[in-house]
């Protein structure tokens, strides 16, 4: 097992407003905290956490597919992070749910049930986030035909 890290770099620039930086000449992106907190003008921590979990399952679903020779291409993916409070009443993320639609027919892609079993426990962000919060994934083909 590798321990590898990830870093990324904040500044503030304007009150909640913050350039994140992911180094390797990746475009920064202005994260922002909603009204009446912030302005509104980038994404929130929240949709940041809700971006990474569907986009580390969509690339574990889509490599679990192409090892096999499978083109689910486009691959949609909707996260949904309820917030709610805690006890102390304070704000929290106590829900995900993540509605994956695969670009192509079931049919069309081979070894799916296995796929579909196995993807999830080979997504990192997934995994980790889900270790607080309740995940819940669905998953339908291009034909909408519900297969998770």
């Amino acid at each position: 097992m590798s321990n590898e890290s990830v870093t990324v770099q904040l500044k503030q620039k304007k009150d909640f407003q913050f350039e994140i930086s992911f180094g390797h000449n990746l475009p920064t992106i202005l994260g922002d905290e909603p009204p009446p907190i912030g302005e509104g003008k980038g994404p929130s921590p929240a949709q940041f956490l809700a971006a990474a979990v569907g986009n580390c399952l969509s690339d574990s679903l889509f490599f679990a597919i192409k090892k096999y020779n499978g083109n689910p291409e486009p691959i949609e993916c909707d996260v949904t992070a309820t917030i709610g409070r805690n006890e102390q009443g304070r704000l929290r993320i106590t829900h995900m749910h993540a509605a994956i639609q695969l670009g192509a027919a079931a049919e069309d892609l081979s070894h799916l049930e296995r796929v579909l079993t196995q993807f999830e426990a080979f997504c990192t962000v997934t995994q980790s986030v889900g270790q607080g919060i309740p995940i819940d994934i669905s998953i339908t083909d291009a034909n909408g035909k519900k297969l998770k």
